[in-house]
């Protein structure tokens, strides 16, 4: 699925998406992972920002 780029605020912010370069670049700086992690993470537990946050927390 492709990211909206006119579809910004909350609930775009709240999904990560593999498919943009640049997103996966700032989610894997902002969560301090490797994109392999968070490739791992959302395989996991979806793409819910949320969700990863808390998958990577518990240590997996």
């Amino acid at each position: 699925m492709a990211d909206d780029k006119g579809n910004i605020g909350s609930p775009d912010r709240d999904r990560i998406s593999l498919s943009e370069d640049y997103e996966v670049r700032d989610w894997t700086n902002s969560l301090g992972v490797s994109e392999a992690e968070l490739r791992e993470a959302v395989d996991a537990v979806g793409n819910n920002a949320g969700h990863v946050r808390a998958y990577l927390k518990t240590g997996r």
